[in-house]
């Protein structure tokens, strides 16, 4: 094939004269470019700094500052491509169809986002917060957008979707800095009740873990077929209660057993109403 080198040189004189004709646009976009990339990171700098000093919540501040370098990303692509002379009415068409596909299916994921958001803005917990939820009990690890993680007492990991989580009931044993402690002790009906309630005051008092104030309870919960049931309500911080839980038990046995006071199994109240009921 024989080129002409007329023609060659035509085509190379409107090369050159296209690359001049748009090397202004191709130059200042790539200066919007290069200059967006850099405010953008010094905005958002200046954000993680800002919320930082206002004392926001970790995982929000990284949070929230994500989605803005994000979303001025998006914005600064825009603006490069179209200074580039590129039609950007379809593209953005094209984002909104697309954001739109990745909505619906991903409705469950979506629904675990919010619930992170719900859970990062109002607090029902923090990190290092034991909860219930879910049926499960643990010390929150780490709060992420879509789970929660918990921490188990037998050293288990549990994520927990943010979603249903934030949906349903919470019970935050952190949140207060004390906490009750609700046990039951049975003892016959042979047994002496002023003398039981005396014996586990004492074993109360004995404990330097057991807060003075507020002030424990011991008082007559039920009466069962074969029990007298008491209630002993010992109140202790949140890292003494597992042991004030477990030496208060111990030391009302113990005490039970010089006294020659005889402890009885314990029913629970559900059971001894079902028996009741049927009796009746």
């Amino acid at each position: 094939m024989n080129l002409d080198p007329n023609q060659i040189t035509s085509y190379a004189n409107t090369f050159a004269q296209v690359l001049i004709d748009y090397s202004p646009k191709l130059i200042s976009a790539f200066i919007i470019l290069i200059a967006g990339l850099y405010i953008i990171r010094l905005i958002n700098r200046f954000i993680r700094t800002l919320m930082v000093k206002r004392d926001l919540d970790p995982t929000l501040t990284r949070f929230l500052a994500d989605i803005l370098l994000w979303v001025l990303r998006v914005i600064l692509f825009v603006s490069f491509i179209s200074k580039l002379g590129i039609e950007t009415s379809s593209f953005v068409a094209i984002l909104g169809a697309m954001g739109l596909a990745v909505g619906l299916s991903l409705q469950g994921s979506l629904s675990n986002f919010a619930g992170g958001m719900l859970i990062i803005l109002f607090k029902p917990f923090r990190v290092n917060d034991t909860i219930e939820a879910q049926g499960v009990t643990g010390t929150v690890s780490e709060i992420q957008i879509f789970v929660t993680k918990l921490i188990t007492g037998n050293n288990q990991t549990i994520f927990v979707p943010n979603g249903a989580l934030s949906n349903g009931n919470i019970i935050n044993y952190s949140m207060e800095k004390i906490r009750r402690a609700d046990l039951t002790i049975a003892i016959s009906y042979d047994t002496n009740i002023k003398i039981a309630k005396d014996i586990i005051t004492k074993v109360l008092e004995n404990n330097p873990k057991v807060l003075k104030t507020p002030e424990a309870e011991v008082a007559v919960k039920i009466l069962t077929d074969n029990a007298i049931q008491l209630a002993v309500r010992p109140w202790a911080t949140n890292e003494d209660f597992g042991n004030v839980c477990a030496e208060t038990l111990q030391g009302c046995k113990e005490a039970f057993d010089i006294a020659g006071i005889t402890m009885q199994p314990f029913v629970k109240e559900s059971s001894y109403t079902s028996n009741t009921a049927t009796k009746n």
